[in-house]
C-alpha cells in the first residue's frame, strides 16, 4: 500500500534590491489560489501546500510548480522568495504582524518571541490514519529527527550576523513553550491529555499551537514533522519526506506486526542532539541515536539511510533517495553554501544565492556592483 505524503513550505519575502524583508504578502498572494498557498504569522511569510501524492516524482513536480508561481507573483513586484530557515539580513523592523484575532492575540501574548518570529521552516505530512498508532510512532521516529534537521540547515545568520550555527532557526523557534522533543504517549488519549492540559494552563489558545519537532495533525490524520528549516533546494525537501515516510513506515509496520516498541522511552537527550545538529549541520558531528555519542553527520546519515533503506525500497524511493543524500553530503548544508558566499563576497550575495536555488538555479542572476555588507562574527551585529 501506498503511504501519502504532502508538504507545508514557508517562505521569506524579500526586496530584491536589497535584499530585506518585505511585509508584502498579500500583494504577492493576490491571485493565488488558497490554501495552495496562504499567509502566516509575519507579513513578510508565505507558505504554500502541496497536494497529497504516493510519489516522490510527484511531490517534487508539485513542490516546483508551487514555487515557480509563487516566483512569478513576487517578480511582478521587484520581489523575490527564499526558502530558507532565515534570510541574512532580515530585521524585525522590516516586517510587521498579519491581521487577525489569532495572530493578534500571539502577538500581545508573546511579544518580542513574537516579533522576531522571522524563520521559516519545512513541514512533512506523512498519512497515518490510525491516531493511536500515529502517536506511538512520533515517539518511535523522534531519536532520528535531528538528522533530518540537519539535512535542512539553512539559517547561519541573524539579524546581519553570522551566529556561528548552522540552523539558527531552531534556537529562535524553541523560544516557543510548547517546541521541541515531544514525550512518549501510550495512545492518542494521553497524547490528548496533555494538549487539554496546556491548553487549560493558558499558555497556549488552541491546539495549532503545539510547536512539538513531530506531532499528530490536529486537522488531518497524519503525523506531522516540524524539525526542519525551510530548503533553497527543493530536492532537499523531497530527499527529507522521503526519509521521513520511510522512517514512519519503518516504525509502523513493525508495531503492527509486533506491538514491540524499540524506544526505551527516554528523550531526554533529544534536544542535545537537536542543538548538536543546528550547530553542526553536515559540516561536524551529530549525535548517532544508537550509541548517544558524537560521530561524522555523513556516518549518521548513511546509518539511518541503512536502518530505512527496506522501507526505502518498498516504496520505490531507495535509489533516489540514496542519490540525494550522497549529494547533500557532497555539496554540504544550505547554511555552510550561503556562509560560504557570504564570507566571500557580502551579506547580500548570500541572499541571493538562496534566492537562487529557492528557484532551481545553481548561481545567482547578475546585479549591479553595490556597496558591500560586510559579515559579522557571532555575538556582533552588523555594520
Amino acid at each position: 500500500m501506498t503511504v501519502r505524503i504532502g508538504v507545508e513550505e514557508e517562505f521569506h519575502i524579500v526586496e530584491v534590491e536589497t535584499g530585506r524583508l518585505a511585509p508584502r504578502a498579500q500583494t504577492v498572494l493576490e491571485g493565488l489560489p488558497e490554501p495552495a498557498f496562504t499567509t502566516e504569522l509575519q507579513q513578510a511569510v508565505v507558505e504554500t501546500n502541496s497536494g497529497v501524492h504516493g510519489s516522490l516524482a510527484d511531490l517534487y513536480g508539485d513542490v516546483t510548480g508551487a514555487r515557480r508561481r509563487l516566483d512569478r507573483a513576487a517578480s511582478a513586484h521587484g520581489l523575490a522568495v527564499v526558502a530558507a530557515g532565515t534570510v541574512p539580513l532580515a530585521r524585525a523592523a522590516d516586517t510587521r504582524p498579519t491581521p487577525g484575532r489569532r495572530y493578534r492575540r500571539m502577538v500581545d501574548e508573546y511579544r518580542m518571541v513574537a516579533d522576531e518570529q522571522l524563520i521559516c521552516g519545512t513541514h512533512v505530512h506523512v498519512d497515518v490514519p490510525d491516531r493511536d498508532l500515529a502517536v506511538r510512532v512520533m515517539c518511535e521516529v523522534s531519536p532520528w529527527l535531528h538528522v533530518l534537521l540537519a539535512l535542512s540547515a539553512s539559517s547561519p545568520f541573524w539579524q546581519g550576523a553570522d551566529t556561528g550555527y548552522a540552523s539558527w532557526r531552531t534556537m529562535v523557534w524553541q523560544r516557543w513553550p510548547t517546541a521541541g522533543p515531544p514525550g512518549c504517549f501510550a495512545d492518542a488519549a494521553a497524547y490528548d491529555a496533555v494538549v487539554r492540559c496546556l491548553l487549560d494552563s493558558g499558555v497556549i489558545s488552541d491546539a495549532g499551537m503545539i510547536y512539538y519537532d513531530i506531532r499528530p495533525s490536529a486537522h488531518q490524520r497524519t503525523l506531522e514533522l516540524r524539525i526542519c528549516d525551510a530548503c533553497p533546494r527543493a530536492e532537499t525537501v523531497v530527499l527529507i519526506a522521503g526519509l521521513f515516510r520511510a522512517l514512519v513506515t519503518e516504525a509502523r509496520e513493525r508495531l503492527e506486526t509486533t506491538d514491540v516498541p524499540a524506544c526505551p522511552g527516554r528523550h531526554e537527550w533529544l534536544r542535545a542532539a537537536a542543538w548538536r545538529a543546528a550547530r553542526s549541520g553536515l559540516e561536524g558531528a551529530l549525535i548517532d541515536p544508537g550509541t548517544r555519542r558524537e560521530a561524522p553527520a555523513a556516518q549518521v546519515v548513511r546509518d539511518l539511510l541503512g536502518r530505512v533503506r527496506p522501507a526505502l525500497e518498498a516504496a520505490g524511493d531507495w535509489r533516489t533517495v540514496r542519490g540525494l543524500a550522497e549529494r547533500a553530503l557532497a555539496a554540504g548544508s544550505a547554511a555552510h553554501r550561503i556562509r560560504r558566499t557570504a564570507h566571500h563576497d557580502d551579506l547580500l550575495a548570500g541572499t541571493d544565492l538562496a534566492i537562487a536555488e529557492t528557484r532551481g538555479e545553481d548561481h545567482p542572476r547578475p546585479r549591479s556592483p553595490a556597496p558591500a555588507r560586510r559579515v559579522a562574527s557571532p555575538g556582533q551585529a552588523a555594520a
